[in-house]
C-alpha cells in the first residue's frame, strides 16, 4: 500500500509524525515537495497511491481529479474543512475523507503581525537598513483607531481581542451576527457598509463559499477609502483582487496586508507584487511548528485508524464502512 504526502514545501513533513511506523502495516510513504501542474500531471504522479495526505488547499481534489485516481481509498486533509475537495464526488467514488485538528492561534497571530508590519513599514525599513539607509518612513499607531472585523467566528473573535488590547475601537459584521454575540466578543455590531465606512482597518475572517466569494468588492474598498487598510489572511477570493489592485494603483485604497491570493503560489509578475502600499506573505497563516504537529500528527492518526477499520474525524461518513485495508 502506498501513501503520498503532498505539497511539503518546507520538506518537514517527516519530522512531525512517526510515519516510519506505518511500515509495519505494509505502507510505503512518499513525500512530494512540488505542486502538480494540472489534472494530468497529478493523475500521473498519484495514480499508484492508495492514501493521500493533502496540506490544506495546496492541491485541489475536484471531481475530475478524483476520477483520474481510481485506486484512491483514503484522502486526509489537514484541518476539518477544505473547499478544494469535492466531498460528494469522493463519497460517490467510495473514497474516505478525514480531517485533523489545527492551531487556533496560528492564523490570528499572523494577521496581527501583518497589520503591525504595515503600520510601521517594517519590511521596507528592514530592506533600507540593510542597504545602509536610516529612518525613511513615518508609521502610525493602532491605539485609537477603529478595527473592523469581517466575520466574528473563532479567528475573528481573537482578532477583536487583539484590537482591544491595542486600544482600538472594535466593530464587526457578518451576515448572521447578533448584537449579543458581537458584545460578547468585545465588538459593536454594525452594518456591512458602516464597517467599511467607519474602519481604519478591516480584517477579513469569513469562510469562503459561493455566497461569500467577492464579499469585499470595489464598493466596500472605496468605502474604506484612501487611508483605509484591508488585511486578508482568510482566503484570496473573498476580496475582489482586480478591484484591490486598481485601488492601490489609483490611490483610492490606503493599503493591503495579504497572506492569501486568488492563485497560489502567486505567479511571477503578478500585479500585486509591484502594487504600492502592500505587505505580502506566502500563505503563512497556518505554517507554524504547533500547527504542523497537529496537522501531520492528526493525519498520521487518521491513517492508523483507517488501517484498523475504525476511521476518525470523518468528512464522508457514508463511506466509512468501506474503510481499512480491505477497501
Amino acid at each position: 500500500m502506498r501513501l503520498a504526502i503532498l505539497d511539503d514545501y518546507q520538506s518537514v513533513a517527516l519530522d512531525y509524525a512517526p510515519w516510519e511506523q506505518l511500515a509495519a502495516d505494509g505502507v510505503e510513504v512518499t513525500v512530494f515537495t512540488r505542486q502538480f501542474r494540472d489534472d494530468d500531471d497529478a493523475a500521473t504522479g498519484l495514480r499508484d497511491f492508495d492514501i493521500i495526505i493533502a496540506m490544506r488547499e495546496r492541491t485541489a481534489f475536484g471531481r475530475e481529479r478524483l476520477r483520474q485516481l481510481p485506486g484512491l481509498k483514503l484522502l486526509v486533509t489537514t484541518g476539518m474543512a477544505n473547499q478544494s475537495i469535492d466531498l460528494q464526488a469522493a463519497e460517490e467514488q467510495g473514497v474516505v475523507v478525514c480531517g485533523t485538528g489545527g492551531s487556533p492561534a496560528a492564523a490570528p497571530e499572523l494577521t496581527w503581525a501583518l497589520l503591525l508590519a504595515f503600520a510601521r513599514s517594517i519590511p521596507f525599513e528592514d530592506g533600507r537598513l540593510r542597504a545602509g539607509r536610516w529612518q525613511s518612513t513615518v508609521g502610525f499607531e493602532l491605539a485609537g483607531k477603529t478595527l473592523g472585523v469581517l466575520g466574528l467566528g473563532k479567528i475573528g473573535t481573537r482578532i477583536a481581542g487583539y484590537g482591544r488590547a491595542f486600544g482600538m475601537d472594535v466593530i464587526a459584521w457578518s451576515p448572521n451576527l447578533t448584537d449579543e454575540a458581537a458584545s460578547q466578543a468585545g465588538a459593536r455590531k454594525v452594518s456591512k457598509d458602516a464597517l467599511f465606512r467607519e474602519s481604519d482597518v478591516v480584517s477579513v475572517h469569513v469562510r469562503l463559499s459561493e455566497r461569500s466569494r467577492g464579499v469585499v468588492g470595489e464598493e466596500e474598498l472605496r468605502l474604506l477609502g484612501p487611508t483605509g487598510i484591508v488585511v486578508n489572511t482568510a482566503r484570496g477570493p473573498l476580496v475582489d483582487e482586480d478591484a484591490l489592485v486598481r485601488g492601490l494603483e489609483e490611490g483610492w485604497l490606503g493599503g493591503a496586508a495579504l497572506d492569501v491570493f486568488d492563485v497560489e503560489p502567486l505567479p511571477a509578475g503578478h500585479r500585486l507584487l509591484s502594487a504600492p502600499r502592500t505587505v505580502l506573505t506566502p500563505h503563512l497563516g497556518y505554517v507554524t511548528e504547533e500547527s504542523y504537529r497537529q496537522f501531520y500528527g492528526g493525519a498520521f492518526e487518521d491513517v492508523q485508524a483507517w488501517l484498523r477499520g475504525s476511521p476518525i474525524r470523518l468528512l464522508t461518513p457514508a463511506v466509512a464502512n468501506g474503510a481499512g485495508t480491505s477497501a
